[in-house]
């Protein structure tokens, strides 16, 4: 494909579309129904459809039956670290090796004109990028997406929770999964501005923003004080009368799901002339300007409050204003 046609490259290789990035369209007014309609599919497909799935898989063939997770046996809880490790590092090396290591498109659609192995730093393990994400994605992501899992999963087990069955409430349970990206938006939203408070984000969420330039294995590349709080959002399971299976689509859909924001291309070429969007670019910017676009565009928190940018020259424009008075009003002077 001829990624030119969708978008332009500066002098340093960077890659931006020609449109600019925006939020979910039932924000829009007035409506426009027809834009609503067509972008109505994209809410659930591709990566919904993908987490529903996973979720189901694993309650009918990883996990045991609800009597053996009423205790915490090493058994089970074993091999849903191993499935869990597997599917994980699988999922990801599949855009990692088509995308960075095969590089079957080029840099077409890619955002960043550079490779992340060629920026070689001390702030990465190893001063590898690629290795510290793998690396913190298996000792610090991993165990604690498990010791969640199976807190959530025993406190079902043993009704310390509501459980809500399909088969008595099923009208309730899918409007609260239609619910579920919109849950994810909220909880994402405000842990994010929680941990760019500066002392959290120097001692926590740089860690993340290491990554300028994100790769897939940056998706969970994190402190494990941002990882708990953000595969929390599970934990809004607890609180909600849910039902376990729910639980895991919403887990699923934070651990699996943070691939979408980091794979740093906007398309994946299909053919020679198809590619599948990535919804990745509102996210992208905010690994490269920082205190721009916390959310994800689904909810219109950044629009609300004024901390989004579209990509756009007026965009940018925009956030440069807002950056210089924030740096007059901490250079200002106090009146004596």
């Amino acid at each position: 494909m001829d990624d030119l046609s969708f978008g332009k490259r500066n002098k340093r290789g960077d890659w931006a579309p020609n449109e600019p990035a925006s939020i979910a369209p039932i924000w829009d007014a007035p409506p426009q129904p027809m834009k609503i309609l067509k972008w109505l599919p994209h809410y659930f497909a591709p990566y919904d459809i993908i987490w529903i799935l996973s979720a189901l898989a694993w309650w009918h063939w990883v996990l045991p039956d609800v009597e053996t997770m009423k205790t915490l046996q090493w058994g089970w809880i074993l091999k849903l670290l191993v499935f869990n490790t597997i599917a994980v590092f699988a999922f990801f090396g599949i855009y990692e090796w088509r995308l960075y290591i095969s590089r079957a498109q080029g840099n077409r659609f890619k955002y960043n004109g550079k490779w992340p192995s060629e920026n070689k730093s001390d702030v990465f393990w190893f001063k590898s990028q690629n290795i510290d994400g793998m690396l913190r994605t298996l000792f610090h992501a991993m165990p604690i997406w498990l010791a969640l899992e199976v807190g959530i999963l025993y406190a079902y087990a043993n009704g310390y929770v509501p459980w809500v069955s399909f088969a008595e409430h099923p009208y309730y349970l899918v409007v609260l999964m239609l619910l579920m990206p919109i849950i994810h938006e909220t909880h994402f939203y405000l842990i994010h501005r929680l941990i760019h408070i500066p002392f959290l984000y120097k001692h926590v969420h740089s860690i993340h923003h290491n990554s300028v330039n994100p790769s897939p294995y940056s998706s969970l590349s994190m402190h494990p004080v941002e990882l708990v709080l953000y595969l929390g959002m599970a934990l809004w399971h607890l609180v909600i009368p849910s039902n376990p299976i729910l639980a895991l689509y919403q887990l699923h859909r934070a651990g699996f799901g943070a691939i979408p924001g980091h794979i740093g291309f906007d398309k994946i070429e299909v053919g020679e002339t198809g590619g599948i969007p990535t919804h990745a670019y509102i996210h992208y910017l905010h690994h490269k300007y920082f205190e721009v676009n916390y959310g994800d565009g689904l909810v219109p928190f950044d629009k609300w409050f004024g901390t989004f940018h579209d990509g756009s020259k007026e965009g940018e424009a925009q956030m440069d204003a807002r950056f210089a008075k924030k740096r007059a009003k901490m250079n200002a002077t106090p009146a004596e």
